[in-house]
């Protein structure tokens, strides 16, 4: 990286905002679920999970270093997402179909969620190219007190993403209809994402 002395220095700042805007990402979705009373579905838990994993390669880029298995781990997850994200947009495509959820910008949060998804990939194709020069050097270094925040804020938003589908799910699996959602047309476990 080219914005500091240091290039690992330069690319953990901007790892650490990467990994803000997913926290704030699953804080939104987890508001949406417990203040809005917005119940997530299958394919949103999955989605969810997919961000988690895709925050935990950031994650270790921030603590370890910038490194190539940490940013094919985030690609990995963000794929997992889009491929979850997309099957639920799928669902909806017909003209008629409200879509699942309450609209955010015009959009269903599982379209920003795809959006995102292919975000971290271009974040992570780009960064690839120019942490090329670090390889997999990945060494525990000391985090400063900004990076240590956004981990932490990062730690919640998923204890509360995993506590979340637990208080849905009810502590087992989820069943195909979501916990709380009519039973009317349109708004089944079949059609709800």
């Amino acid at each position: 990286m080219m914005f500091s002395a240091n290039p690992a220095r330069g690319s953990r700042a901007v790892n650490a905002v990467v990994l803000l805007g997913v926290s704030l990402f699953l804080g939104l979705a987890l508001f949406r679920q417990f203040v809005q009373g917005e119940p997530a579905c299958p394919l949103c838990l999955l989605q969810r999970a997919a961000l988690v994993l895709a925050g935990a390669g950031l994650l270790l880029n921030l603590r370890l270093g910038p490194s190539p298995l940490h940013y094919g781990m985030t690609i990995a997850a963000a794929l997992a997402g889009m491929a979850a994200a997309g099957r639920q947009m799928l669902r909806h495509i017909a003209p008629d179909d409200p879509g699942h959820g309450a609209l955010l910008g015009g959009l269903h949060f599982y379209t920003w969620t795809f959006m995102a998804c292919a975000a971290l990939i271009a974040f992570c194709a780009l960064m690839l190219c120019m942490d090329r020069k670090w390889g997999d050097s990945a060494i525990k270094r000391r985090v400063p007190a900004a990076g240590a925040a956004v981990m932490a804020l990062f730690f919640l938003a998923s204890l509360g993403s995993v506590g979340g589908a637990f208080a849905q799910c009810e502590g087992g699996a989820c069943g195909m209809r979501a916990v709380g959602a009519p039973d009317a047309p349109g708004q089944d476990g079949a059609r709800a994402g």
